[in-house]
């Protein structure tokens, strides 16, 4: 069993510390927002959790990424609970990728993957989207 803590540090904000042992600033009162609200977290642990089946499965297929962005956006209800009724998901990509594959790395994600994804699907409807951008190289730039 994997155990999280968080601890109370004054007004709505805490530290959290995961199992792994890493520690983050958490401000449930928007009004202050000195840190992420637990469902920001969420939101924010959605977009990573498809990010990196993406890295990976892109790699799979020998795909040349360069960049992703993943941009997570949502509605939530209007009455306690306000759990996510509705998630949209934009896939940024830039590199020499083909589209199937792309296309087919992000629904391996969304029905397979991605945990953070099925445990919302269970309030939320979501709905994604992509765009693949030209690989920087053909902008005559050079990577770093």
């Amino acid at each position: 069993m994997q155990t999280a803590s968080v601890k109370w540090i004054g007004e709505q904000k805490f530290v959290a510390t995961s199992p792994s042992g890493h520690a983050i600033a958490v401000d449930s009162d928007r009004d202050s927002n000195q840190a992420p609200g637990p469902m920001e977290l969420v939101l924010m642990a959605l977009g990573a959790c498809t990010a990196t089946d993406i890295v990976i499965i892109l790699k799979k297929k020998r795909q040349k990424l360069e960049s992703l962005e993943v941009i997570c956006s949502g509605e939530r209800a209007a009455a306690p609970p306000t759990v996510w009724t509705k998630l949209e998901i934009l896939y940024r990509l830039r590199g020499h990728l083909d589209d199937a594959a792309v296309k087919h790395a992000i629904k391996l994600s969304e029905e397979k993957y991605c945990s953070v994804s099925a445990m919302l699907q269970k309030t939320a409807t979501i709905s994604w989207r992509y765009e693949i951008l030209p690989s920087s190289s053909i902008l005559g730039h050079t990577r770093i």
